[in-house]
């Protein structure tokens, strides 16, 4: 599988990064514990099997035109009752606009999975993954009342087959 994310600028990176913190210390899952160098904050936009030809430069350039985005995280919530603990992002236009011009780069690419498609994307950074609804209120208390603001800044594309990532723009 490949994915399609936006990465944070280096303050934002930062702020999530101490909520994976804070979240551990206090014995609640978290991503702090994915030790793998891939690991960092990031907004996935789409994953598919794999690329069609020419896709990579193509979301490149669309991300050269369009990067930085500033962006707000807003409520914390659990996605789907037992899932991922999240910070959600509410999409302003611009950021809207560049999710539906990442699907049209991929209309091609096969296993595109639905969860990102447009009308089903909730777009979000997350903290941790299967959470129980039941830790969210004690997930509240240790990372607080308000999400930080900040940017997206660059994209890049995760391979799962490899664990790899390539930067695309």
């Amino acid at each position: 599988m490949r994915t399609v994310e936006l990465v944070c600028s280096a303050d934002l990176d930062a702020a999530v990064r101490a909520a994976w913190d804070r979240l551990a210390a206090a014995g609640l899952p978290s991503l702090a514990r994915n030790t793998h160098p891939t690991n960092r904050p990031h907004l996935t936009l789409a994953a598919v099997d794999d690329f069609p030809p020419g896709a990579a430069a193509r979301l490149g350039a669309l991300f050269a035109e369009v990067l930085p985005l500033p962006v707000r995280l807003d409520d914390l919530c659990v996605l789907d009752g037992s899932a991922p603990l999240v910070w959600s992002i509410r999409p302003d236009p611009s950021l809207a606009a560049l999710h539906a011009a990442v699907w049209d780069v991929l209309r091609d690419a096969d296993g595109r999975r639905p969860w990102h498609a447009p009308d089903r994307w909730r777009p979000h950074l997350s903290l941790a993954l299967r959470f129980r609804d039941a830790d969210a209120a004690l997930a509240r208390a240790v990372v607080g009342p308000d999400g930080p603001a900040g940017r997206l800044v660059a994209g890049r594309s995760y391979d799962s087959g490899n664990r790899s990532v390539i930067t695309l723009g």
